[in-house]
């Protein structure tokens, strides 16, 4: 599998410099329904931060705001120091981008596709090597609709990756997607992190979270409800002296599944996969 070179640009290497990403005070109505009611939160260089919460939480229309696709009712967002309301393009500039629902051309091939996006950003994208990134470099001259879910979901991943950000945003990224391919997935967003990009995904997958992310914020109903790293929030809460009233397993009914297929999507068994990681 290839691999993507560390970000390149000055503001995702500096050692003094400001967040990746700073929300202050955002809101967002839609008429009289508060998406977002006054959110504040910072994401640090090289973190993978995620927004947890259910579906209608406000996580999306918060990223939606983030890539500069809505504009707040008020509240700012500042993207390595850049207000993206002020300097939308300079901002989104540093963004790589996959929302839940990805519009990509149906009679352009994968190779076509990346390249349309790279020039939509003024770069010429090095197709091969993003391809390979995501275990596609056999299928250049395919199409989105030949693809698997899984497939689909990691080529998102490489159109994300064309303008060489140092911030990446995922929204619901493994929805849809069986064991397999999420844990697919998450081996690729790690790789990103370990490569110095800062990733920010919003999920309401709780084993995501605690698997993939340093630090959550829990939103429920357009608010934060709590932001720490996970064990951190785990030991909150046991603190209070909750106890779980079910026995916890040592094995789950995924971890079932993935025993006894033992392959990714792709045929490549999960062995060599983790010796990828």
């Amino acid at each position: 599998m290839a691999t993507i070179p560390a970000p390149t640009r000055e503001s995702a290497s500096h050692t003094a410099q400001p967040p990746a990403l700073r929300v202050a005070n955002l809101v967002k109505h839609y008429k009289k329904f508060e998406a977002v009611r006054g959110i504040s939160f910072d994401v640090q260089p090289g973190e993978i931060f995620g927004l947890l919460g259910p579906n209608g939480a406000g996580k999306t229309s918060t990223l939606e705001i983030v890539t500069g696709l809505r504009d707040a009712t008020s509240g700012s967002v500042e993207i390595f120091g850049i207000d993206i309301a002020h300097h939308r393009a300079e901002a989104r500039a540093l963004l790589g981008v996959q929302l839940q629902e990805s519009d990509f051309f149906d009679h352009l091939t994968l190779k076509e596709q990346l390249e349309f996006l790279g020039a939509c950003y003024g770069v010429k994208p090095d197709t091969e090597a993003l391809l390979g990134y995501v275990d596609l470099a056999d299928r250049p001259n395919w199409r989105l609709k030949q693809l698997s879910g899984g497939q689909q979901q990691r080529f998102a991943l490489a159109a994300a990756l064309v303008n060489d950000p140092p911030l990446v945003l995922l929204d619901e990224p493994s929805t849809g997607l069986d064991p397999t391919a999420r844990r697919q997935l998450w081996s690729l967003i790690r790789r990103l992190q370990a490569g110095g990009r800062t990733i920010v995904l919003s999920t309401h997958y709780m084993e995501e979270a605690e698997e993939l992310c340093d630090r959550v914020a829990v939103m429920d109903r357009g608010v934060i409800a709590g932001i720490d790293t996970p064990l951190a929030l785990i030991q909150q809460l046991i603190d209070t002296g909750f106890k779980r009233e079910v026995v916890v397993r040592d094995a789950t009914l995924e971890d079932v599944f993935l025993h006894l297929t033992g392959n990714t999507l792709d045929g490549v068994s999960l062995d060599d996969a983790r010796k990828e990681d």
